[in-house]
């Protein structure tokens, strides 16, 4: 199969249209489940998840803490299937986040907070998959098929879902106005292939990259190493600016490629920080969004398609997910079957 005709490429390619049908049930069942998080307002949330959808749950503890003042947990699923321990989950609101909706770790979580009363509300591209018949609420994320391996589709609808029910749990009109531009926008970043060729083929030589994000964005850096890590190999670590400049900063000397998820403000000034540390040590920088009027310090610039800052992690991914698949098919690498994967991992 030609790069072209890749099953992963085919699918970066439906996430407009996937997350326009999951953005249409804004009136069904994330309506439903955001209003009994009105009615109930829980104290907090817990989000359980694995893999792409962990980064997803990092973007739903931005927004529903932004948007809806709670407090985000991620689960520590291993406490339920290990260790047997007994988890209070009173007054909270508990999230899976799961393409398949089969890991039996993930299902355990919901499964506790049910017994206890609580809200539960499952993402899930199978709404018959056991972490769905255990929630309370089902939001569907009517993706189709995703044959290849790595998530693309199901994690951009993800996103959607996740801003749509922060949005609708806040009762925030203007930001549900909002979202109602996200398919157009994704279709448009998709016709952005400024950078990308270059940004290709300066990975030939990447075997260690540092990924850094933050804010909203923070989840793009660790979806965007976990691709990266997933279809080529190479051992990307992706962090918070301030984390980062903590220690990892010290990995940076010349050459050392670092990828830089800058796609909105506020969250600029401490990512300039990181820019201005790494061009001081000539690193070799790829950036994911910036100024077009004036790009941030980098030997390269992806752009990304401008609209709300809160919103920008659903085009900020795309071009994170043409790179890594585009380094992948330039090692010679299956894109669509990475070695050692599969598409459902039931982790206890």
């Amino acid at each position: 199969m030609s790069p072209a005709e890749s099953l992963v490429r085919a699918e970066i390619a439906e996430q407009p249209a996937a997350v326009e049908r999951v953005l249409a049930d804004a009136s069904g069942a994330i309506a439903r489940a955001a209003a009994e998080i009105r009615r109930r307002e829980p104290r907090y949330a817990v989000i359980a998840a694995r893999g792409s959808s962990d980064n997803a749950a990092r973007y739903a503890q931005h927004v529903l803490g932004r948007l809806c003042g709670l407090p985000v947990a991620l689960a520590t699923p291993s406490l339920h299937t290990v260790y047997d321990a007994a988890l209070r989950y009173t007054d909270g609101v508990v999230l899976g986040i799961s393409q398949s909706g089969a890991s039996p770790d993930v299902v355990a979580v919901l499964e506790a907070a049910r017994a206890q009363g609580c809200i539960t509300i499952a993402i899930t591209n199978d709404a018959g998959s056991p972490m769905a018949a255990t929630a309370t609420h089902v939001i569907d994320l009517q993706a189709g098929i995703e044959a290849s391996v790595a998530a693309t589709k199901t994690y951009t609808t993800s996103l959607a879902a996740v801003a749509a029910l922060a949005a609708a749990a806040a009762a925030d009109a203007s930001r549900r106005r909002e979202l109602t531009g996200v398919p157009d926008a994704l279709a448009r970043q998709l016709e952005r292939t400024e950078g990308i060729a270059a940004a290709v083929e300066a990975t030939s030589a990447w075997q260690l990259l540092a990924v850094v994000g933050r804010g909203a964005n923070y989840a793009t850096a660790f979806e965007a190493a976990l691709k990266i890590k997933e279809l080529t190999g190479v051992a990307a670590e992706p962090a918070s600016p301030a984390d980062f400049l903590h220690g990892p900063v010290a990995m940076l000397d010349r050459g050392f490629p670092v990828l830089a998820v800058l796609a909105a403000e506020p969250a600029g000034a401490a990512m300039r920080d990181v820019l201005a540390a790494a061009q001081s040590r000539g690193a070799d920088v790829t950036v994911i969004g910036g100024s077009n009027r004036s790009p941030e310090p980098g030997n390269r610039h992806l752009g990304v398609e401008p609209g709300p800052e809160w919103l920008s992690p659903l085009t900020a991914v795309i071009p994170a997910q043409l790179l890594a698949v585009g380094a992948a098919e330039r090692r010679g690498l299956d894109a669509d079957r990475p070695l050692g994967l599969q598409k459902v991992t039931r982790t206890v």
